[in-house]
C-alpha cells in the first residue's frame, strides 16, 4: 500500500529540518523509512518532493525531482 502524500511530505520535511539548510539527503532515505520495499515509492517520493519548499540537486544543479534521470540530493530551501 502507498503511503498518502501527506505521510510522504511529513518524512521528507523532517529528513529536511533533522539536517538544517545546507545540508541535504537521498530522497531513498524516506522511502525506506516508509517501507522495507522502497524502491516502488522512489517516483512517489520525488513527486511530492516537488510540491514542498524543497530543492533538488543533482551535482550542485537545482533540478525538477520528477523529471531529473539518476541520483538527486534534496534540502531545505536557504
Amino acid at each position: 500500500m502507498t503511503p498518502s502524500d501527506n505521510v510522504i511530505a511529513d518524512v521528507l520535511l523532517d529528513l529536511a529540518h533533522q539536517r538544517g539548510v545546507g545540508k541535504t539527503f537521498c530522497p531513498s532515505e524516506a522511502a525506506r523509512r516508509l517501507s522495507d520495499d522502497w524502491r516502488p515509492l522512489m517516483p512517489e517520493v520525488r513527486r511530492v518532493a516537488a510540491t514542498l519548499p524543497l530543492v533538488a540537486t543533482q551535482k550542485g544543479n537545482a533540478v525538477d525531482p520528477v523529471e531529473a534521470k539518476g541520483p538527486i540530493r534534496l534540502g531545505l530551501k536557504p
